[in-house]
């Protein structure tokens, strides 16, 4: 048998079962919407490629040979798979896997973690839209301001549907310029010693510096800033100690992390989507595409 068969169209296998089944190339051409000619063609170039004759004529039409019989069922399965193939691309678009899903997460996750997975995810993707929505309110999910949402805490909402993907661990970095200027810490002293940037309204850092036995007040920071993205352009600047997500500093060349007396604690991640949206396809495959593939980029 020829050694390119796995070269033979899909359209070709087409044409084999629909003139076996008629039993005529002119029933055939009329079922394919195709002309006689064409049909006697195609079926020629099937033989030759397969080296193998499929019918033999009579008076009637057409009928099988014992090399056709043979081959028959297997067309028919990939006709049928076919088919199926594209009715499921076509349901799949009809039932909700074209369209947008909106997707809010922390300004930090939104900036440097969240962009390349979508570009993955686009990639596999065509039909789906995503519009990303970078916000450290909590609230937006549950007026259904955003379909996905990211979080960095326990969900509590009763109307959602929430699955913990795993936690990041938290650490203490500084830009390379900095350390290379005032020496890596060796002493808690040291460490306190150095400037630090903080956030300016929010108490959070200095929670999690207390949940350590850091105790500290505010006007502890040389540094403050609210807004995450730029907290952590202060501290790639050079502006002084900041605390970040292992993960994403681990990345950056342009910071070098501080490990320095008791670890401080990881962050839980949460995905969590309204339950009346959690079952639109879409949505669901976002929704499960995250679940997989964010843990490995934290």
């Amino acid at each position: 048998m020829n050694s390119n068969l796995h070269q033979l169209s899909w359209d070709l296998i087409s044409v084999f079962v629909a003139v076996a089944e008629t039993g005529s190339l002119s029933a055939a051409a009329k079922e394919l919407r195709q002309s006689q000619p064409t049909i006697g063609r195609q079926i020629k170039a099937i033989e030759t490629e397969l080296g193998v004759s499929l019918f033999y004529r009579h008076q009637r039409g057409l009928d099988l040979t014992a090399d056709g019989e043979a081959l028959l069922p297997h067309a028919k399965a990939m006709h049928a798979a076919a088919a199926q193939f594209l009715l499921h691309a076509k349901e799949r678009k009809q039932s909700g896997f074209a369209g947008t899903v909106r997707v809010t997460a922390s300004q930090i996750i939104s900036t440097y973690v969240l962009p390349r997975l979508i570009a993955e995810f686009r990639r596999m993707y065509r039909d789906i839209q995503i519009e990303l929505v970078p916000s450290d309110d909590a609230q937006n999910l549950l007026f259904q301001e955003a379909d996905i949402a990211v979080r960095m805490f326990t969900p509590t909402q009763l109307d959602i549907v929430a699955r913990k993907i795993g936690e990041t661990p938290l650490g203490l970095f500084a830009s390379r310029a900095f350390i290379e200027r005032f020496g890596m810490p060796a002493t808690r002293e040291e460490l306190f010693a150095l400037d630090w940037v903080g956030y300016d309204q929010s108490d959070l850092i200095l929670q999690g510096m207390q949940a350590v036995g850091w105790h500290v007040e505010q006007d502890f920071f040389s540094v403050r800033c609210d807004d995450r993205v730029t907290y952590w352009e202060l501290v790639r600047a050079g502006c002084g100690v900041g605390l970040g997500q292992v993960g994403i500093g681990a990345e950056d060349a342009s910071l070098v992390r501080i490990e320095l007396e008791a670890p401080l604690p990881s962050l839980p991640v949460w995905l969590a989507s309204p339950h009346t949206l959690k079952q639109i396809p879409r949505i669901k495959l976002l929704f499960d595409f995250l679940a997989e593939r964010l843990p490995e980029a934290l």
